[in-house]
């Protein structure tokens, strides 16, 4: 019989976790541990920390012990359910990748969105299911969560990140103890992983109670028959001007920059296991060349998204309508564009992503201004100029921040940039669905060879120290060498 998507199979779903089981057990992980332990101030030194829960979290973290790095935590600050964009800023309707695609699988066919998803409602299902509704995913995130038994600590915030010698310090709040000493610590922390929310300078002098970022918590509901304005024309901004527009605003309006809408994602044309693999080994420029015409021709938004936010009569496109000023006029918010017009609206809703500004982030506050950026190491010619590209952190190939000046900050070889701040050096390896379980495989071959690097004596020493026969001495019997069975040397010389 076959099953629709209102009528899920607990059976088929206890079956497949079965399976998963079964497949862990016949690849014998996760692997035993084999990191060596550390301890300061009296305390057992972490081998990790991962700050974030996560897709990108929850994956670092089934990698690492699936590797045989069992000596870790995972922290997120959100409470349970809410880690991630899915259920607070992501406002789409479905996900953008394609349904196929296996994301943080890391290999197992068990694990895809696929098998969890048939299992509960048919194959029949599938086959007329066209992209991943968004609240989906977070339920198929939460089960990965739930089968994998992954430890995610919710309600924890790392304050700081501190050099302890050898180690970090990392200071926390909504935890039990206040800090915590570690050897590595991994940022999973998403799309504003090593900056914040872009805010426009038009509007940060404006108050609060008239304007807000989409990353942010918007009472939609409270846009009920008011003037809406968005800022900006990507998945963002349809996705929020379609929000409005359903909960009632009296009119929406995008104000796009751009004197067209972008229509082709140019990333999509050349992916491929070929550009996971090497990109991180191209030479700056043609790295920096990839991005930067990403960059400037811009992802558009997804077409569901865009005919969502069309079908209100309501939503009206702008373009080539760039900000020249703004101003509160009693309780309205007069906008002035680049080409002269003059509008006035309710609430304004900026759709203007985010910068990547390592200086912004809080857990690197009082060293960030060490880390190596991209305008540290590259200067492009003249038609490839990106200011935002410029402050993206210029890490090494193994995920770590590298120091602007060597010896001014050691300590930031242990911090690996796992979000959205590595795709410059890296790729699109870190956050994005496709090519997140190579990143995650990546990382935790990178950060097994650092800690065996470390350790390295006292790993040789345990080989010379390790003394468990294979023979006990039992499984031969020792004999002598009859004189007669070897021929006198002049004999055999004829």
């Amino acid at each position: 019989m076959q099953r629709d998507t209102g009528d899920s199979d607990a059976s088929a779903l206890a079956a497949l976790e079965a399976r998963l089981r079964e497949d862990q057990e016949n690849l014998c992980r996760p692997a035993e541990n084999w990191v060596l332990p550390h301890h300061h101030e009296g305390q057992r030194v972490l081998d990790a920390v991962i700050i974030g829960g996560g897709m990108c979290g929850q994956l670092l973290w089934f990698a690492l012990t699936n590797g045989g790095m069992r000596n870790i935590r995972i922290l997120d600050r959100s409470p349970e359910g809410l880690e991630g964009p899915w259920m607070t800023y992501a406002r789409m309707e479905t996900l953008r990748s394609p349904k196929q695609l296996t994301g943080p699988a890391y290999g197992y066919g068990a694990l895809t969105f696929r098998a969890w998803f048939t299992a509960q409602f048919g194959e029949a299902a599938w086959d007329a299911l066209d992209k991943i509704p968004r609240p989906m995913w977070m339920d198929y995130l939460k089960w990965y969560r739930k089968v994998l038994e992954i430890p995610v600590e919710n309600g924890i915030a790392v304050k700081r990140i501190l050099p302890e010698g050898d180690y970090l310090r990392l200071e926390l709040t909504g935890a039990k103890e206040p800090v915590l000493f570690a050897r590595k610590c991994i940022m999973a922390t998403g799309r504003e992983g090593t900056g914040h929310p872009q805010i426009p300078g038009f509007a940060r002098d404006l108050p609060r109670s008239h304007w807000a970022h989409t990353s942010e918590d918007i009472d939609f509901a409270a846009l009920k028959d008011k003037r809406v304005v968005v800022i900006g024309a990507g998945a963002s901004a349809v996705e929020n001007a379609a929000e409005a527009a359903e909960h009632g605003a009296k009119e929406v309006r995008h104000l796009i920059r751009r004197r067209e809408m972008p229509t082709i994602n140019k990333m999509m044309g050349i992916g491929s296991f070929g550009f996971t693999a090497g990109y991180a080994d191209l030479p700056d420029e043609w790295r920096w060349r990839f991005m930067q015409y990403s960059f400037a021709t811009q992802t558009p938004a997804p077409r569901g998204s865009t005919l969502r936010a069309s079908r209100n009569d309501n939503v009206y496109f702008h373009f080539g309508k760039g900000i020249a000023g703004m101003q509160l006029c009693s309780d309205e918010l007069v906008i002035d564009t680049v080409d002269g017009v003059r509008l006035a609206c309710d609430y304004m809703i900026l759709a203007t992503g985010f910068t990547t500004d390592p200086l912004a982030r809080t857990e690197l506050d009082g060293y960030a201004d060490k880390i190596e950026l991209w305008r540290d190491r590259y200067t492009p010619p003249a038609n490839e100029q990106s200011e935002d590209l410029a402050n993206f952190p210029y890490l090494n190939r193994d995920f770590t921040f590298r120091e602007r000046d060597p010896g001014a900050a050691p300590w930031l070889k242990h911090i690996y940039c796992f979000n959205y701040g590595a795709s410059a050096s890296l790729g699109k390896v870190s956050g994005d669905i496709p090519g997140i379980s190579e990143g995650a495989s990546w990382l935790a071959r990178e950060m097994a060879a650092t800690l065996y690097r470390e350790d390295v004596a006292a790993y040789f020493q345990g080989m010379i120290d390790y003394s468990k026969p294979e023979l006990l001495g039992d499984e031969w019997t020792a004999s002598e060498i009859e004189a007669e069975a070897v021929a006198p040397l002049s004999e055999a010389g004829g």
